[in-house]
């Protein structure tokens, strides 16, 4: 379909009607001067060597040729097929414990941080694999779907934390099976998990689960975060250590059991998180051992350029209006009785041509380089991204907005850029740029999903929201928006039930201090006791019915105690 490429030069051509007035009221000009003059002969001896005629053809000659440089700047053009990008590669879906077990700080700062690190190093260690993220604690949630969009990956893992989930646990076989829907079901090959979790639980279906992968051909590797001595776990809400029903400090010790289990049974490799590096070489070195697939990926659009006709046709239409004189055709001619000066109508007319002639040319030439410096300073940029140099990506990426401010290629990934530097607000004001610069529903649908991954990773969970429907209402088929629309409508639930619980909590401690304040008031007016009425032999039986009742009591718990299960309710 033929498109503009800088579709706002058309708005040049606004210029024609006011060229054509201009045109107009010229003419109307000439005749006023000619009346003025009042004698008609002279004037007709004046003007006899003009060409009314020649005069209104060399004014369309440059209408038309003003109308094609218009249209050639706009960068006519038509889609005439796809470079593509071959890669070799497998999907690797990563499993992530989120539980509060993971915040255990055994591991400096914790596990769940040191966990994120590792899969940051792997991911940069598989340019050329798909890669998903599932998370679970006493559940399992989709966090990403498979995709080869390896930016999209960091920022869903720097959003994973134990909130997200509210059902606590370490349900192993869950994670494994969610891993196992996000594959392709149609190849029985090219698929890995790789699972980071401290096994707190005993999972006693998980090894079960990974047998059943492993006859499907997918490659299980498991990586413990953790010590085997254990340690505490700090309670986010309260700042103070995660304690059992018995007021005890909950110890979590890495289970090493159940994950070499787990990866014995899915022919895969078991470690013990020592570094980030080390460990994250040895799961890469393992999974180069997977068979690979080859897979061919659309990079970019190639078109069919139509400018340079149109430039062309503008600058032959003025050398064609350059050569044409307005004086009329005689029979015969005389020699002028002087000769012209420089400075007269005919040399202004032609410095005029010449001046539209220049710069025509020079923007036939000057446009297509610039956009080429553009593209050339964005394509610098990317490769600064990619090396993870941030800083420099965005100093490439504003120097090609310097050079055209509407760049929504620039303007987006500016936007992922400062994000990754850290600087959420600035990142946030460039989406909304690159938001308004975008001239298709799916560039806009982009620009609002990653301003909702902003928004939502800042706890903005409102604007996130908005950020996702704008997205979703752009391009309804974005399951990735859709997803992280529920997730942040599930935190907001979340957030909201914990202010309430809080405001309940604060109403509570009011009420109590309130009960305590008036049974001080009630004890300072209270009587004095009087001497009871009640005879020695009474008091002693009320006395043996009194303790015949607690021992009846004591007996009835005894024997609901022993009904009951002995393992306790576990919420980390």
């Amino acid at each position: 379909m033929i498109q503009f490429q800088h579709i706002e030069y058309l708005i040049g051509l606004i210029a024609i009607p006011f060229l054509a007035a201009l045109y107009y009221y010229t003419l109307r000009w000439k005749k006023k001067v000619s009346k003025k003059i009042g004698d008609e002969a002279l004037v007709k001896a004046l003007t006899k060597n003009f060409s009314p005629l020649k005069y209104s053809f060399k004014f369309i000659l440059v209408l038309l040729a003003f109308s094609f440089a218009v249209i050639g700047l706009s960068g006519l053009r038509s889609p005439s097929g796809t470079t593509g990008v071959k890669r070799n590669g497998i999907d690797v879906m990563i499993a992530l414990d989120v539980s509060k077990s993971m915040l255990a700080q055994d591991i400096q700062p914790n596990r769940l941080e040191r966990a994120k690190q590792l899969i940051a190093k792997l991911v940069d260690q598989l340019p050329n694999d798909r890669i998903g993220i599932v998370v679970f604690a006493g559940r399992a949630y989709l966090q990403m779907p498979i995709t080869n969009d390896h930016v999209a990956a960091k920022m869903f893992l720097s959003s994973a934390s134990p909130d997200m989930i509210p059902t606590q646990g370490t349900v192993i076989g869950d994670a494994l099976k969610m891993c196992y829907a996000a594959f392709n079901s149609k190849e029985k090959k090219y698929k890995s998990i790789l699972l980071i979790s401290d096994g707190e639980d005993h999972d006693e279906e998980a090894t079960n689960i990974a047998k059943e992968l492993a006859a499907d051909g997918i490659m299980i590797n498991t990586v413990g975060i953790g010590s085997l001595q254990g340690a505490t776990i700090p309670d986010a809400t309260t700042g103070e250590l995660k304690k059992d029903a018995d007021g005890n400090a909950v110890i979590t010790r890495l289970n090493e059991t159940t994950l070499q289990g787990i990866a014995a049974a899915g022919n895969g490799l078991y470690q013990q998180f020592t570094t980030a590096d080390e460990v994250s070489s040895q799961i890469n070195n393992q999974l180069k051992s997977i068979d690979r697939k080859a897979v061919n990926e659309v990079s970019s659009t190639i078109y069919q350029q139509y400018y340079q006709w149109f430039i062309a046709a503008a600058i032959l239409l003025l050398l064609l209006e350059f050569f044409i004189s307005e004086k009329a055709n005689h029979l015969a001619t005389k020699k002028p009785p002087f000769k012209q000066k420089i400075g007269s109508n005919k040399w202004n007319a032609t410095l005029i041509s010449l001046m539209i002639f220049l710069a025509v040319v020079g923007n036939a030439f000057v446009v297509p380089l610039m956009a080429q410096s553009e593209n050339a300073l964005i394509k610098k940029g990317n490769d600064a991204y990619i090396k993870s140099d941030f800083y420099a990506a965005t100093l490439q990426y504003n120097k090609a907005l310097e050079l055209n401010k509407a760049s929504n290629m620039a303007m987006f990934n500016l936007g992922n850029a400062l994000y990754k530097n850290g600087k959420t607000s600035e990142a946030d004001q460039a989406f909304d740029e690159a938001i308004a610069n975008s001239k298709t529903a799916i560039d806009k649908s982009r620009a609002w999903y990653n301003k909702g991954v902003v928004l939502q990773n800042s706890k903005k969970l409102a604007e996130s929201i908005d950020a996702y429907k704008n997205a979703l209402r752009q391009n309804a088929a974005d399951e990735d928006a859709r997803f992280n629309l529920q997730k942040a409508l599930l935190e907001k639930k979340q957030q909201e039930q914990k202010e309430e619980s809080k405001k309940q909590d604060q109403k509570k401690n009011k009420d109590q201090q309130k009960d305590q304040q008036q049974k001080q008031n009630e004890n300072k007016e209270a009587p004095k006791p009087q001497p009871s009425k009640m005879t020695k032999k009474e008091a002693e039986e009320k006395l043996k019915a009194l303790l015949q009742q607690e021992k009846n009591l004591q007996d009835k718990l005894r024997r609901t105690g022993e009904a009951s299960p002995n393992k306790p309710e576990k919420d980390w």
